[in-house]
């Protein structure tokens, strides 16, 4: 099949049919001629083809049976109408059937290429869309690996279980994406998700936001708060980083979880709540048990069910699709950006580092090349340049460790850096950096004198 796309086009009259078909074959598409409706049906249902080119009015068998008959083997091949002026009334009726297009006789052939090109490019991009919601688990989670394929599996029956939950992984791989994952596949979808960092907040103020509290019962307390725990009432509450909450707050989250009551700070009285309890850590919590860090009753409590989720050195395969899916959201973030890609080989590279930070680091990665890099596909060179730590021994940022050196030295060295990845295309070099190739060239002649000084 050709690369650009199998075509079938229908009109009863041969000539015309012609006239579309070799110009079309010309500009690499394979093209196939039906001589009527009839046989474009038979051909359709034999085999595939990526979009259909019809003429409306035909004996027997018209642009209307072959739209239905194309739409009730694939509706995702899009269908192009070809009608006389007089017909355009039945074209806006074949549109509303779900025709792509129409043309109106006499038609210009780059008019044709154009509309054809534009409705194949749909396709594929439905085609692809479909590809990652397939590869992709529940909420946000995206990947197909082994691994992740086995967190789906457990993530649907827990989302429809009350039970507390602990989420388990390290810093960056979505743990609070699998929270949201859980609220949103089970009953309380429609109720609210509310989330929580327990390191963010110092102990008063997490006490306050949690449980709430009521006016004067602090300095500051001015007007009453709800707290986070009847905010969430009838929806789910996720504790992030809960290994870092204070004792006390432990035994007051206990407290909650064993009667579904909530006292805020300074209230004479308790408040019954229904919430579904997810949390988080990326700590060992047996071992904080162990040392007394972490209350041993509240960690039963919480592991009812734990959800662990693997760091990205353990689903490599999922890197290509994760780093397809960051450019979509990168570039729905900087529409300026050219950025439509990564190269294989850059792609590859990724799959290589060992991502400490992982997805959020891969992500955050991704998000720096679609914003800085200019041009369409981004290259092995655009990685190392703005990733240092893809080859951080050879990058001339390391030799300031070395002592202190004065900015024009460091900046003669990082331009020659460049072009030595760059394969020593100072044209390429100057792009990336943003500069003129005139300013490389002035920077190799002073340091090739020695007016740079170290």
């Amino acid at each position: 099949m050709s690369a650009k796309g199998r075509i079938l086009v229908v009109d009863d009259h041969v000539e015309m049919g012609r006239m579309l078909q070799e110009p079309l074959t010309d500009e690499g598409y394979e093209v196939e001629l039906a001589t009527g409706g009839a046989e474009a049906i038979r051909l359709m249902r034999a085999r595939p083809f990526d979009a259909v080119l019809s003429d409306l009015r035909m004996e027997q068998v018209d642009g209307f049976d072959v739209l239905a008959a194309v739409r009730a083997v694939d509706p995702e091949v899009p269908v192009l109408l070809m009608t006389a002026f007089g017909g355009i009334e039945s074209a806006v009726e074949a549109m509303r059937r779900g025709a792509w297009h129409y043309f109106t006789k006499p038609f210009r052939l780059e008019e044709v290429l154009i509309y054809l090109q534009r409705a194949l490019e749909g396709r594929r991009l439905r085609a692809e869309n479909r590809v990652l919601r397939q590869a992709t688990g529940p909420g946000a989670l995206v990947g197909r690996s082994a691994a992740m394929r086995s967190l789906y599996a457990l993530i649907e029956p827990v989302a429809h279980s009350s039970a507390p939950v602990l989420v388990r992984g390290e810093s960056g791989t979505g743990k609070e994406l699998v929270a949201r994952a859980l609220h949103s596949e089970g009953p309380r979808a429609a109720e609210p998700f509310v989330a929580v960092n327990c390191t963010a907040l110092p102990h008063a103020l997490l006490e306050s936001e949690l449980f709430g509290h009521v006016k004067g019962a602090f300095t500051g307390a001015t007007t009453p708060r709800r707290g986070l725990f009847v905010e969430a009432d009838k929806g789910t509450l996720f504790l992030d980083e809960i290994g870092d909450m204070p004792s006390e707050l432990q035994a007051k989250l206990l407290r909650v979880l064993e009667d579904g009551e909530v006292r805020a700070v300074g209230a004479d009285a308790s408040r019954t709540v229904e919430v579904r309890i997810v949390a988080a850590s990326h700590q060992d919590l047996e071992a904080r048990v162990r040392e007394g860090r972490f209350r041993a009753d509240l960690f039963y409590r919480l592991n009812v069910v734990t959800l662990r989720i693997p760091p990205l050195r353990e689903r490599r395969e999922d890197i290509p699709l994760l780093v397809e899916h960051f450019v979509a959201r990168a570039r729905a973030r900087t529409p300026r950006s050219k950025v439509t890609g990564l190269s294989p080989e850059v792609v590859s590279a990724l799959g290589a580092m060992p991502w400490p930070g992982n997805v959020r680091e891969l992500e955050n990665l991704v998000e720096r090349l679609v914003v800085l890099v200019p041009r369409e596909t981004v290259e092995r060179a655009d990685l190392e340049l703005h990733a240092p730590s893809v080859n951080p021994g050879a990058h001339p940022l390391t030799l300031a460790q070395e002592g202190l050196w004065p900015l024009r030295q460091l900046e003669a060295e990082y331009i020659s850096w460049v072009v030595a990845r760059c394969g020593g295309n100072k044209t390429r070099a100057a792009e990336l950096l943003g500069i003129d190739v005139s300013t490389i060239h002035r920077r190799e002649r002073e340091k090739g004198s020695g007016n740079s000084p170290r």
